[in-house]
């Protein structure tokens, strides 16, 4: 059986984005065309459909680590460095209200929800999630 780890990451994703974007389980608000992804970024997205991709990457980030995440992790994790400047390069946090959009989206179609483990509150990749990861993988081999 064909898994999501199975297939290269990028391919993966790519095919995500697609299928998530036929199926109408993500929706880009009207908003999504004119704002940047993080403030280290000086322009908006290139890409017309960035909230797609953006939303593939978050549920392949879920049904990969299997563990509670929540919007401040998922910031870390698509941050980037400031432009080089006199102070030098410094971290800077992606921003959250795009993360906690695409978040609520994906809880709506109950891809993923919200969760305790121990200690640590997140958010959880459902079984209907994880179907649909590699539903996906296993049309791409």
């Amino acid at each position: 059986m064909i898994r999501g780890f199975d297939v290269e990451q990028g391919k993966l994703t790519l095919a995500m984005a697609e299928e998530l974007k036929k199926d109408k389980i993500l929706s880009a608000p009207v908003w999504s065309q004119f704002v940047k992804t993080g403030p280290a970024n000086d322009r908006i997205p290139s890409q017309r459909d960035w909230w797609f991709l953006r939303g593939a990457g978050i549920l392949r980030r879920f049904y990969v680590d299997h563990k509670p995440l929540g919007v401040n992790r998922l910031r870390t994790t698509y941050g980037n460095k400031t432009k080089n400047t006199y102070a030098g390069k410094h971290f800077k946090l992606a921003g959250g209200a795009i993360i906690r959009k695409i978040l609520q989206q994906l809880e709506a179609a109950q891809f993923i929800k919200k969760a305790k483990v121990g200690n640590h509150y997140g958010r959880l990749i459902t079984p209907k999630g994880i179907a649909f990861v590699d539903k996906v993988a296993k049309n791409q081999r």
